[in-house]
């Protein structure tokens, strides 16, 4: 371990100790363990792109001193500086930037590296949502955590209420049988327990690979085509890339192709759990819509 790291990440713990005396603030993160911090962060690194969208959602984009590649959103992430990628960080520039706090990703960064930086006495608070209300309450558990409760607690009801609106007004919907891709090489998806699996099933979508064990199953083209779904969905490696819908029309016998039911919806709106979510799904119960329209 370098000099050049433990001196940053004393300075780190240093600014922690002069901090002006307020209220100890703690939460409970999605490792269930509970974070507390002498007074709310103003130095705030955020490990993921998710996590950066999450802390700028609670109202405190302006305490965010590191994020990682691809933490485009809102736009003025862009400008913070960037301590490498969410799978491998470097570690002497985040030490350098002297965060209070660090929002880790339970499953995405590399626990060495974040245990690393718990030894040292930097608080890290985990994230990853899993449901809908898991998303409402970090945006809330990140405004305890940097004193911005308001904006917070503002956020979140409006998450809370869209998703609400969207069960409601789909919850008579005919199902729709919905195949949604989520990688290609390897061709993957998503089950009945992924955040994307409840977005489509409070669109009245039915998952056709829903009760896979894993949360991110590999599959292949004979499984898509056994399964036949009335409707595919997908990302792409980019905000409008529809590439890998034009992979299924090889297949004119698919029900999806034959109706005309392969839809694009931009990955950084349904792959992240943000509020962006709501948006998101909006977008996903339209295109149910269109398939079943076309019935």
């Amino acid at each position: 371990m370098s000099r050049r790291f433990l001196s940053g990440l004393a300075l780190a713990l240093l600014s922690l100790a002069v901090t002006p005396a307020y209220a100890e603030v703690c939460a409970i993160d999605d490792a269930e363990r509970e974070v507390c911090l002498p007074a709310p962060a103003e130095r705030i690194a955020a490990l993921s792109p998710g996590a950066t969208e999450l802390v700028y959602a609670a109202g405190a984009g302006d305490k965010v001193v590191a994020v990682v590649d691809y933490s485009d959103y809102p736009p003025e992430a862009r400008e913070v500086p960037k301590v490498g990628s969410h799978t491998r960080l470097d570690m002497e520039r985040l030490a350098a930037l002297r965060p209070a706090l660090v929002i880790g990703w339970v499953t995405g960064n590399p626990p060495e590296q974040l245990e690393t930086v718990e030894s040292l006495g930097v608080p890290v608070f985990y994230l990853e949502p899993r449901s809908f209300e898991d998303v409402a309450s970090a945006i809330e558990r990140l405004g305890t955590l940097a004193g911005t409760v308001g904006p917070a607690r503002r956020e979140s009801n409006r998450f809370r209420e869209g998703m609400t609106e969207i069960r409601k007004r789909y919850a008579d919907r005919e199902p729709v049988r919905v195949f949604y891709q989520v990688w290609d090489e390897p061709l993957m998806t998503i089950n009945d327990a992924h955040l994307i699996g409840k977005v489509l099933s409070a669109c009245g979508g039915v998952n056709v690979f829903g009760g896979l064990e894993r949360l991110v199953p590999r599959i292949d083209d004979e499984s898509v085509l056994d399964a036949d779904p009335e409707a595919i969905l997908a990302g792409g490696m980019g905000e409008e890339n529809r590439e890998w819908l034009t992979h299924w029309e090889q297949y004119p016998h698919l029900t999806a192709v034959t109706e005309g039911n392969l839809f694009f919806v931009p990955p950084s709106l349904i792959q992240r759990p943000t509020p962006r979510l709501l948006e998101g799904s909006r977008l996903f119960c339209e295109k149910l819509e269109e398939a079943r329209a076309r019935r």
